[in-house]
């Protein structure tokens, strides 16, 4: 959880053009700043914080607008390409700017009224009206200019006007730039330690840093333990009657194990307000202080509506699988914690769930609270959650720290599916995928992730591949 001043995306946008053309062709540079406040306008409807700066149509104009750039601090710049102009134009931008950069070529219409274009009487007119319609002319010596200079830049070729695909796109690198800005500052809190001897969730937290920026705020058990001591019996009942409208609680779950996880919801909630929390990761094994496992054993269900307001939470201390949860939240997907629960050969599906909290924004129907009697390789026992990811789309994400360093996300679309669930106490879905189950698996596991991965509503690996774009992160599409 960041403050708003320093988790808002702030776009920048210029036009380009070349001056030499204004005394020679009447009205073409006000036609095409006329082009230039459409863009702004279309963008805007995605995201209001927009520089604008106008046409740069010479090489002054162009240092200025970097430097402007700069000290804006914008994230992204799109750069609209309305007629023939000079690389040496573009260049000082996009060098002083130093971010990412989306090259918009785009046409005012479909096409040239060719009929009416060569029924013109004065030449001169003519090459005016032409120019309007050449924005793809100088996209090659940009792109040449780009490249060999080492300036990374997306393209997107299109239509001013009516191209759902053109401005589709445009949506989705605003909003993979709002993701990578979000991760950028989020703090995110690791309490406890790793589960003892699951080797492949270990992680190197510098390369966290290095891959999505951010903040990691190691937490001790303790804390949350004596900030449970400070909630009040009249917070506890208030926090009880959140439990019961936002959950399906069983007639068998005890009135002493429910007032545990209110309490401790309070606590949470208390947690992540001190540390400005966005996400977490947590494990405790439990070492004989009742305390202490107190607060992990009534834990499910306040991490569970921390997951739902925006505050993923990963157990067994999976800070990668922290980092995907928050990344699907962040695209509005949700994000739920996952792993293999296990294969229907019948049915050709996947299942995939976890103990321990889920994502109750994105469940099919309402999350059922159930009791148990012990929390499967961990310690104590309480209440849990039952519930299936919405039936429909979903993505799953995995972010992978690969041999010899390093970090790469891997993605895959399939479909969750009704049909029987195990019904113990835990978050579990039947998944279909498009390559098949056996093929998914064998695919999937291929590419060396962590047994954990966050499943999301949406088929949204197109967003993911441009944010993988942006943090310069390797994206493997599995299907």
């Amino acid at each position: 959880m960041v403050t708003e001043s320093y988790s808002t995306l702030k776009i920048g946008l210029f036009g380009i053009g070349l001056d030499t053309y204004w005394p020679q062709f009447e009205g073409l540079k006000e036609r095409l700043e006329g082009y230039l406040d459409e863009v702004e306008k279309k963008i805007a409807h995605h995201h209001p914080e927009i520089v604008n700066l106008g046409l740069v149509d010479n090489t002054d104009k162009a240092f200025e607008a970097g430097k402007r750039f700069k000290t804006e601090d914008v994230d992204i710049i799109f750069l609209y390409v309305t007629t023939y102009a000079l690389s040496s134009t573009v260049l000082p931008v996009v060098q002083r700017a130093n971010v990412p950069i989306i090259i918009l070529n785009l046409s005012p219409e479909g096409a040239i009224n060719y009929k009416e274009f060569n029924s013109m009487s004065d030449r001169t007119k003519m090459t005016g009206e032409w120019l309007a319609y050449c924005s793809a002319c100088p996209v090659p010596e940009i792109a040449n200019v780009f490249n060999r200079v080492g300036v990374k830049f997306h393209q997107i070729t299109g239509m001013l006007h009516n191209d759902f695909e053109c401005w589709d796109e445009v949506a989705q690198w605003i909003e993979a730039a709002k993701v990578k800005k979000i991760m950028a500052y989020n703090r995110m809190g690791c309490m406890g330690h790793y589960y003892s001897g699951m080797l492949d969730i270990y992680s190197d937290l510098t390369q966290q840093y290095a891959h999505f920026g951010g903040h990691i705020e190691l937490l001790e058990v303790e804390e949350l333990a004596l900030l449970r001591k400070e909630v009040t019996a009249q917070e506890a009942s208030q926090r009880l009657l959140v439990f019961h409208e936002l959950f399906d609680i069983q007639p068998d779950c005890s009135e002493e194990e429910l007032e545990k996880a209110a309490i401790t919801s309070v606590a949470l909630d208390r947690l992540v307000a001190k540390h400005k929390l966005g996400s977490m990761a947590y494990y405790y094994k439990g070492t004989g202080n009742v305390e202490n496992e107190d607060a992990i054993a009534s834990i499910i269900l306040g991490n569970s509506i921390l997951t739902a307001n925006g505050i993923p939470v990963a157990g067994e201390y999976e800070i990668k699988n922290a980092q995907a949860m928050k990344i699907m939240d962040s695209f509005g997907a949700g994000g739920s914690f996952s792993e293999y629960y296990a294969m229907d050969f019948n049915d050709d599906v996947v299942l995939l769930g976890h103990d321990g909290p889920g994502h109750i924004a994105i469940a099919e129907g309402k999350t059922k609270v159930r009791p148990l009697k012990v929390y499967h390789g961990k310690v104590g026992k309480g209440v849990s959650v039952e519930m299936s990811v919405k039936n429909g789309l979903v993505t799953l994400l995995s972010v992978v720290e690969k041999k010899g360093g390093g970090l790469m996300l891997l993605v895959a679309e399939g479909e969750s599916v009704p049909g029987p669930i195990l019904e113990i106490g835990n978050t579990n879905s039947r998944y279909k995928f498009s390559i098949g189950a056996r093929k998914f698996v064998n695919s999937w596991n291929s590419f060396g992730p962590a047994h954990h991965c966050a499943i999301g509503v949406g088929h949204i690996s197109s967003k993911i591949e441009k944010l993988g774009e942006l943090l310069q992160m390797d994206v493997v599409k599995v299907c």
